[in-house]
């Protein structure tokens, strides 16, 4: 049995991964502040044994007493909406809050696992992304402040573990989607199940040929569970390497939802990517990982999670 620390556990993908370490017979320490995690995505994770919650901003000294095998650092603001609510949280957590969950690991002499993200490839100018390519990063952008926090994290990731040998890992994770996702967050699949299911039109940006390959959030945990226990030290790309438009996204989600909303056009953002795929031949080798979730099987599985947050509006 391990007992490991999740910040960001109130997130997304943290909840997730606090619910697998629990069913795996693991005790879990969740650490969110709650800027962006919600309390509601571990409700049912409180008085099961080996779960404890700590609110905490990360960005100032962290301690956590009693047993420690591994630290998964996962906080951060990580949706559209935030790059430009949160801009300087954002920044903070991924420079000072990843400064601070290393120094934690150095001192226990434990495992440290970084969650990067696909946006360090930018709009990428390779496609599919292999994590040999360095990326085409706006770092000024409105994005920026989100890929160079990744990237700042990724590169303190490697020197904590050449400079003080911290047993490092870092996932590179690609368009995850499921449930417990915030409705409003502005990320693509979120936001066109609400629309959907509120029976407005649902908004693709610019000509809608930009591709995404989305990844149900099972298979990221299960990738994020394989490279915890491997021995590859350096970024692995996590994620579905099945590429479609943002327009076949849409048109799979009016499809899940039976919904009769139309599709309309708005102004393509600002470094909004042209292209992500992942090149996932590294984790297919290392981790035996490949996803399983086809995507329509995936919104499946997610439809009954936005029908309970945003309802359906009739005819």
């Amino acid at each position: 049995m391990r007992r490991v620390l999740i910040t960001g556990g109130a997130g997304f993908i943290g909840s997730h991964l606090c619910r697998r370490f629990l069913n795996d017979g693991d005790e879990v320490v969740c650490m969110d502040n709650l800027l962006t995690g919600r309390i509601e995505n571990i409700g049912d994770l409180f008085g099961r044994a080996g779960f404890l919650f700590v609110k905490h901003d990360i960005t100032n000294f962290i301690h956590v007493p009693g047993q420690l095998d591994a630290v998964l650092h996962f906080a951060s603001p990580a949706s559209p909406t935030d790059f430009e609510r949160l801009p300087i949280q954002i920044l903070k957590v991924g420079a000072l809050g990843t400064h601070k969950v290393l120094g934690l690991a150095k001192d226990r002499g434990v495992r440290f696992l970084l969650a990067s993200t696909s946006e360090c490839y930018g709009d990428p100018e390779v496609n599919p992304q292999p994590e040999s390519y360095w990326g085409n990063v706006n770092p000024i952008g409105i994005r920026g402040v989100y890929d160079e926090a990744k990237r700042f994290a990724e590169a303190m990731t490697m020197a904590y573990h050449r400079y003080h040998g911290v047993s490092t890992r870092i996932v590179r994770i690609f368009n995850t989607y499921g449930p417990s996702m915030r409705p409003d967050d502005g990320r693509m699949i979120p936001t066109f199940f609400t629309q959907a299911l509120r029976g407005e039109d649902l908004t693709v940006f610019g000509d809608g040929l930009q591709t995404r390959s989305i990844n149900y959030v099972s298979d990221l945990v299960e990738g994020i569970c394989r490279l915890l226990d491997s021995d590859h030290v350096e970024p692995v790309n996590i994620g579905n390497p099945h590429e479609m438009t943002v327009l076949e996204v849409a048109e799979r989600v009016l499809r899940t939802t039976g919904s009769r909303s139309r599709i309309v056009h708005r102004e393509l953002p600002q470094d909004d990517p042209k292209v992500r795929r992942p090149e996932i031949g590294l984790a297919q080798r290392i981790l035996s990982w490949t996803p399983q979730v086809d995507p329509d099987e995936g919104l499946r599985l997610t439809l009954p999670y936005f029908e309970a947050q945003v309802g359906r509006k009739s005819g």
